[in-house]
């Protein structure tokens, strides 16, 4: 009996060495681990559920194919797939902008609303004087200044107001010629048609050369009634306003040209701004 069991036992311990030998000379990989398998076979639908949308540039260029090609720099164009981040604008045909750059551009949000879109245009400006309405005072012959009646820039004057006297040898002596020309019309107003019409064109050559100073119609007809020249002559502002410049000096010689005052209207004045290029849609008159 027990010469029976002892080989029994030797012969299941045969059996059993004989059949862990097979085992272990049998091919690896047609015994797969089940861990393995199901890791294969895990990354093998996550690979089918990926879907192509096209390629993009790999410059980030606004250019996208649906097929792989090359940029005209030998580079491959990089694939895009579904539900794939894209941190590229041009891939994803939309502006994605970070947390950070959006805290650093200062970019506000609000809730929408209806309501008219306007914007304000802030520009740095000066007021400047409206050409149209600035006056010079300049003398068309050589005198010299006697009295000035505005001496300070700046002074608001009105229309016909006396800003300076002056002293010409060249005025006197056009005044006496007139007088003396519209005396002779009178005195010649019997004599022949000869004379007489000479002496009118005496009397008209000379009203006309003081004319052309701008001497007022109104001292051309205080000349003509009282019929004695003046010393001196006024000149008076051509319109209401603020005088922005004085270069008279009581007794100072001027030329003829010379700019002596200059006088200008502010009652319509001009801003001058400097409006960046990308507002200028927006300035329009009256806005």
């Amino acid at each position: 009996m027990k010469t029976g069991a002892g080989i029994a036992i030797g012969l299941a311990v045969a059996l059993a060495a004989g059949g862990g030998y097979w085992l272990g000379q049998r091919p690896a990989a047609s015994h797969p681990e089940p861990s393995v398998a199901v890791a294969t076979t895990s990354v093998e639908g996550m690979k089918k559920e990926r879907k192509l949308l096209y390629y993009r540039n790999p410059m980030g260029l606004p250019d996208t194919s649906p097929t792989p090609k090359k940029d005209p720099m030998g580079m491959d164009y990089v694939p895009v797939y579904e539900g794939e981040a894209d941190d590229e604008p041009a891939a994803a045909n939309s502006i994605r902008i970070s947390t950070d750059k959006v805290q650093k551009l200062g970019v506000r949000t609000e809730a929408a609303e209806l309501r008219a879109l306007d914007k304000q245009v802030r520009a740095a400006g000066r007021i400047e004087i409206d050409e149209r309405r600035s006056f010079a005072i300049s003398p068309k012959f050589e005198g010299y200044v006697e009295r000035l009646h505005v001496n300070v820039t700046g002074q608001p004057v009105a229309k016909g107001q006396p800003l300076f006297e002056v002293y010409s040898p060249e005025l006197v002596s056009a005044q006496r010629e007139y007088t003396i020309a519209a005396q002779g019309v009178d005195a010649l107003k019997d004599a022949g048609s000869e004379a007489r019409s000479g002496m009118q064109q005496l009397a008209e050559s000379s009203l006309l050369r003081l004319r052309n100073w701008d001497i007022s119609e109104e001292q051309i007809r205080a000349l003509a009634k009282s019929g004695a020249s003046k010393r001196t002559l006024t000149f008076r502002s051509p319109v209401s306003g603020v005088v922005t410049e004085k270069k008279a000096l009581q007794g100072m010689r001027f030329m003829p040209g010379d700019t002596l005052y200059q006088v200008a209207d502010l009652s319509s004045v001009w801003v001058v701004a400097d409006v960046f290029e990308q507002d200028i849609a927006q300035v329009r008159t009256g806005a």
